[in-house]
C-alpha cells in the first residue's frame, strides 16, 4: 500500500525533478515580486518567490529575483556575517542560470547581472579583487548580449553606467582597471545610452523604468557634475517617496547634494514607516545631517537613532562625529569631548567618511564653531547664511595653519556658490598657495573646484589645467574622491570638444 502522505509529497516535488530546459520570463507575477523588493517588502517578497517556484519551477526569472533581494538586504542592513552566509548563492545562481534557454535575451542578460550586483557589494565589504574581476565577467557578457539582441533595452541600463564609470575610477583602483581589459568607454557614451533607457522607459511599460531614471540622475549628479538636471529627473521620475524607502532615499539624497536641502527634509519627514518593509535605519541618519546643516537644534535624537537600530558597520563614526559637531555649536564641548571618544571606540575606519571622522577623533585639534557651522551651512547650500557668519571673522583670527587654510577654502566655496566666480578663485588660489604643501585637502579641492568653474563657464584649456593640478596634489584625507571628481572632469572636458 502507497503511503499517501509520501505520495503527495513526491506530487508536490514532480515539478522540480523532471527534466526541463529552463525558461525566462518577467510575468505579472515576477513584476509583482520585483516592485516588492525594491520597495524593501521582503516578506512579500518572500512569498511571491515561493509561490513562482512552485507555480513555475523552471522560470529560471526567480534567480534574478532572489539576487535582487540579498542585494538590497545586503546594501540596506548586511552586515559581515550576512555577506559570509549569503555569498555562495553568486556561484549556485550562476550555475542554475547558464543551463536555461541559450535564445532569450535574458540569458546572458541575468548572469551579468548576478555578477554586477555581487560586484557591487564586494566592493563594499572589501574584496576588491573579486569584485573586479566580476565587473569585468558581467560586462563581456552584455556586450556579448548587445550583440546578440541589440534592440534588447535592459542592456543598456546597466552598459551606461558601467561605459560612464570606466574613465573615472580612482587612482588606487588602476590596478583593477588592467583586470578589465574588456572595459572602455566614456561619460558621454554612458549618458547617452542611458537616455536611450529612460526615454525608452516614458514610451512604453517598461519594469525597469525607475531603476533606470535613478541611475541616470546619479550619473548627472556625480560624474557629468550636472545637480539641476538631476533634480529635475528625480523629482519627475514618479517615485513614491512617501511609502518606498528606497525612493526616500534616493529623492532626499540627490536633493541633499543638489542644494534643495529644505525639500529633502520634508521628503524625509514625510516619509511613512511601515513594519512590513525593511527597516532602512540610514533615512535617520540622513535626516539627522540635513538638519544639523540647517543649523536645527533638534538633529540629535535622529543620529541616535540611527545608531540604535543600525546593522552595517558604515557611518557608525560619523554619526558619532556629527553628534559631536551638534554639540560644539551649540557651546556644550564637554559633549563634544564624549561623543569625539565614542566616535574612537566604535564603528569601523572603512568608508571614507568613517575614515575622516575616525582621524578627527584621534586629532588633538578642535575644529573652530564658526568653520563648522560655516561648513554645514554650506553643504545644505545656505550660501548668504554662510556668508554673513565668515564675515565676522577674517584669516588673521585663527592661530593654527589648518584653520587658516580652511577659512579661505571655506569662503572660496561659499563664494562660489553664491556664483562669485572670481572672487571664488582668488580664495581658491590662495588657498593651493599656502596648503599646497599640507596633508590637508583643501588645496587638493581648491583646484578642483578651480576647474569647475572654469568648465562651467566654458573655458575647457583652464579647466584642463586645474583637473590636472588636482592630480597632482595629494592629501591625507578625501584623496580617493576628489581625484575620481577631477579624472571625470578630465574626461567631461575632453569627450566635449
Amino acid at each position: 500500500m502507497i503511503n499517501r502522505r509520501l505520495l503527495l509529497l513526491y506530487l508536490f516535488c514532480l515539478p522540480y525533478i523532471l527534466p526541463a530546459q529552463g525558461y525566462f520570463e518577467y510575468n505579472a507575477q515576477c513584476e509583482t515580486v520585483y516592485k516588492a523588493i525594491t520597495s524593501l517588502q521582503f516578506s512579500k517578497a518572500y512569498e511571491g518567490i515561493a509561490s513562482l517556484k512552485f507555480k513555475s519551477p523552471d522560470n529560471l526569472i526567480v534567480h534574478h529575483l532572489e539576487n535582487y533581494l540579498d542585494f538590497f538586504y545586503l546594501y540596506v542592513n548586511g552586515d559581515q556575517k550576512s555577506f559570509d552566509r549569503l555569498k555562495p548563492r553568486r556561484a549556485q545562481r550562476i550555475e542554475r542560470v547558464s543551463a536555461g534557454d541559450k535564445d532569450s535575451p535574458y540569458f546572458l542578460y541575468v548572469q551579468a547581472e548576478i555578477y554586477l550586483q555581487w560586484a557591487l557589494i564586494r566592493l563594499r565589504f572589501g574584496e576588491q579583487l573579486n569584485g573586479f574581476m566580476d565587473i569585468n565577467r558581467a560586462n563581456r557578457l552584455l556586450e556579448k548580449n548587445r550583440k546578440r539582441f541589440p534592440e534588447f533595452i535592459p542592456n543598456l541600463k546597466d552598459l551606461g553606467i558601467l561605459h560612464a564609470m570606466v574613465g573615472t575610477i580612482p587612482d588606487n583602483y588602476q590596478w583593477g582597471v588592467k583586470l578589465l581589459t574588456s572595459l572602455n568607454g566614456t561619460i558621454r557614451q554612458g549618458r547617452k545610452e542611458l537616455e536611450e533607457v529612460v526615454a525608452y522607459g516614458d514610451r512604453n511599460n517598461f519594469l525597469f523604468r525607475e531603476e533606470a531614471r535613478s541611475m541616470y540622475a546619479y550619473l548627472l549628479m556625480h560624474l557629468a557634475k550636472d545637480e539641476k538636471a538631476a533634480w529635475k529627473v528625480i523629482r519627475t521620475s514618479g517615485l513614491s517617496p512617501r511609502t518606498n524607502p528606497l525612493h526616500c532615499f534616493i529623492m532626499s539624497n540627490i536633493a541633499m547634494r543638489s542644494g534643495h536641502n529644505d525639500q529633502a527634509i520634508q521628503i524625509l519627514n514625510n516619509f511613512q514607516k511601515d513594519e512590513n518593509r525593511l527597516d532602512f535605519p540610514y533615512l535617520d541618519y540622513m535626516l539627522g545631517l540635513a538638519k544639523l546643516r540647517r543649523l536645527d537644534s533638534d538633529a540629535a535624537p535622529y543620529f541616535q537613532r540611527f545608531l540604535a537600530r543600525n546593522k552595517t558597520p558604515y557611518y557608525v563614526k560619523e554619526a558619532y562625529q556629527k553628534l559631536a559637531w551638534q554639540s560644539l555649536i551649540n557651546g556644550k564641548s564637554s559633549k563634544y569631548t564624549a561623543y569625539m571618544k565614542a566616535c574612537l571606540n566604535n564603528g569601523e575606519a572603512i568608508a571614507g567618511g568613517d575614515k575622516n571622522a575616525f582621524k578627527e577623533a584621534k586629532s588633538t585639534h578642535r575644529p573652530s564653531e564658526v568653520l563648522v557651522k560655516a561648513r554645514l551651512l554650506f553643504d545644505g547650500a545656505y550660501f548668504r547664511r554662510a556668508h554673513d557668519l565668515m564675515r565676522t571673522q577674517d584669516r588673521t583670527a585663527f592661530t593654527q595653519k589648518r584653520d587658516q587654510l580652511e577659512y579661505t577654502y571655506r569662503l572660496g566655496r561659499i563664494l562660489h556658490g553664491l556664483e562669485r566666480w572670481q572672487e571664488a578663485i582668488d580664495a581658491y588660489e590662495e588657498t593651493i598657495t599656502h596648503g599646497v604643501k599640507e596633508s590637508y585637502f583643501f588645496a587638493c579641492n581648491a583646484a578642483l573646484q578651480i576647474g569647475l568653474i572654469h568648465e562651467q563657464l566654458g573655458e575647457k584649456e583652464q579647466a584642463r589645467t586645474y583637473f590636472k593640478r588636482c592630480l597632482s596634489i595629494n592629501p591625507d584625507e578625501y584623496k580617493t574622491g576628489l581625484h575620481q571628481q577631477a579624472k571625470s572632469g578630465l574626461a567631461r572636458v575632453k569627450s566635449s570638444k
